[in-house]
C-alpha cells in the first residue's frame, strides 16, 4: 500500500470516527435535553405532584445521606424539640460524618435535627434512632412504615444515617415525595433552609455553630434545602427544593458527579416551563350582591383583578368558586371586598382573588306620604305663580 493510499485511508477512518462521534452525542442529548451527569434524577412539582422532568427515576440505588430527610422528619414529628436526653456509647460509634456527639452529652431533638440536616451527622442520626425506638432495626421499621404512608412504593431504609447497607434503596422519584412530605413540617423547613445555625450541646452543654453542606442554600435563589449525601457506593446525592413565583419544585438526583449544575439546569428548565394564563375576564361582573337599605336592591360584583395562573398548558377544566356573603347594607363604597373567587383544576387551587363591588350604593330615600307631597306641590305651585 503506497503511503497516499495510507494517507487517505487514515482521513476515512477519522471522518467516520466524527461522524460516529457526533451521531452519539446527539443521540444522548435527545435522550437527556438537559445533558445531566446524574445516572438518576426527577424535578417533581410540589404541588401537584407532576413529573415535569425525569431520567431513570423509577430505578432503585443507594440514596446515602439523604436518608437523613426521615430520620429528621420522624424526630421532629415525635414532638418537644427541645426536649433533651444524654447521648450513650452506641448512639455516638458510628463512622463517617459527625456533628462532634460524645458518649455523656446532653443534646435536644431540635439539636440533634440540625446535626442531621445541616452538618448531616451519623452520630445524630443514630442518636436518634435509639432515642426515639430503643434500636436501630426498631427505627428502620418507623422509617419503612412512614415511607409507605408517603406513598415511596420502592424504598427500603435500613440505616438511619443512610450508611452503606445491603438492601438500603430507594429511587429519584421516591426521595422526591419525601423532600416534599419533609418541607410541609414548618421546623423542617426552617432548619433546613438555614446556612448555618447556632446550637447547644455537651457535657456540659455549650454553644456551637453548625454550617449547611447544602451549598445551594446560599447561591441558588428561592432554595429552601433539603439535604446532600455521599457514600463510595452511591456516589454524590442531592434532593432539593426552590420556590419563585409561589411555586414550589423538588428536584433529585442520584450518582451525580455535578449534582451542583445538575439542579441549577433542572430549576431553570422546570420554571421555564410555567407560563401566565387569564383563567377569567376581570372586567365583567360575576354575580350581583343584595343590598339591604339602599337606593339599589342590587349591586354588581367584580374580580379585584384578573387571575392567573402559571402553568405548562392551560387545565382542561377550570372550576370556579365564589364565596360572596349573603348580603350588605347600604351606604356601600365602590370597591368594596365583599367576598372570594377561587380557581381550581381538579381539586388543586390555582387563584384565589377578591371580589369586589362594582359601582357605590347610597342609602334608600324616605318615602314622602301623598298628603305631605300634595302640600309641597301647592306650595311650589303658589311660588311659581
Amino acid at each position: 500500500m503506497t503511503r497516499k493510499r495510507i494517507h487517505i485511508c487514515m482521513l476515512c477512518a477519522c471522518l467516520a470516527w466524527l461522524t460516529f462521534s457526533s451521531a452519539f452525542a446527539q443521540a444522548e442529548t435527545a435522550a437527556d435535553p438537559l445533558a445531566l451527569s446524574a445516572k438518576y434524577a426527577v424535578l417533581l412539582d410540589a404541588e401537584t405532584l407532576q413529573v415535569l422532568y425525569a431520567k431513570d427515576c423509577d430505578a432503585r440505588a443507594p440514596v446515602a445521606s439523604t436518608t437523613k430527610i426521615m430520620t429528621a422528619l420522624l424526630l421532629l414529628e415525635a414532638g418537644g424539640p427541645e426536649r433533651a436526653f444524654t447521648a450513650t456509647g452506641p448512639m455516638v460509634r458510628v463512622e463517617g460524618t459527625s456533628m462532634g456527639l460524645r458518649e455523656g452529652d446532653t443534646v435536644s431533638r431540635y439539636a440533634l435535627a440540625c446535626g442531621m440536616l445541616l452538618a448531616s451527622g451519623n452520630d445524630a442520626a443514630n442518636a436518634a434512632a435509639i432515642h426515639l425506638a430503643g434500636s436501630l432495626p426498631a427505627f428502620a421499621d418507623r422509617m419503612n412504615r412512614r415511607a409507605a404512608e408517603i406513598g415511596m412504593a420502592r424504598t427500603h431504609f435500613v440505616t438511619p444515617s443512610g450508611l452503606d447497607a445491603e438492601g438500603h434503596l430507594s429511587t429519584a422519584y421516591d426521595m422526591a415525595l419525601l423532600g416534599r412530605e419533609a418541607i410541609r413540617n414548618p421546623l423542617f423547613r426552617e432548619i433546613c433552609s438555614k446556612a448555618s445555625v447556632r446550637v447547644s450541646y455537651g457535657n456540659p452543654p455549650y454553644a456551637r455553630t453548625l454550617s449547611n453542606h447544602n451549598r445551594l442554600v446560599r447561591e441558588l435563589p428561592g432554595c429552601v434545602g433539603i439535604k446532600t449525601g455521599f457514600t463510595d457506593k452511591a456516589g454524590r446525592t442531592l434532593v432539593s427544593a426552590v420556590e419563585r413565583g409561589g411555586r414550589l419544585l423538588i428536584a433529585v438526583t442520584l450518582r451525580a458527579p455535578n449534582d451542583w449544575e445538575d439542579h441549577r439546569r433542572l430549576y431553570d428548565y422546570g420554571f421555564a416551563q410555567f407560563h401566565p394564563i387569564a383563567l377569567d375576564d376581570a372586567s365583567a361582573p360575576v354575580a350581583k350582591m343584595p343590598v339591604a337599605g339602599g337606593g339599589m336592591s342590587r349591586v354588581s360584583v367584580l374580580l379585584y383583578e384578573t387571575p392567573v395562573a402559571h402553568v405548562r398548558v392551560m387545565p382542561f377544566r377550570i372550576r370556579r368558586e365564589l364565596l360572596l356573603r349573603p348580603f350588605e347594607y347600604a351606604p356601600l363604597p365602590a370597591g368594596k371586598v365583599v367576598g372570594i373567587a377561587r380557581y381550581y383544576a381538579g381539586d388543586v387551587l390555582l387563584a384565589e382573588i377578591p371580589l369586589v363591588t362594582q359601582a357605590a350604593v347610597g342609602p334608600a330615600r324616605p318615602r314622602e306620604s301623598k298628603a305631605k307631597q300634595g302640600v309641597w306641590g301647592r306650595i311650589k305651585q303658589f311660588f311659581r305663580r
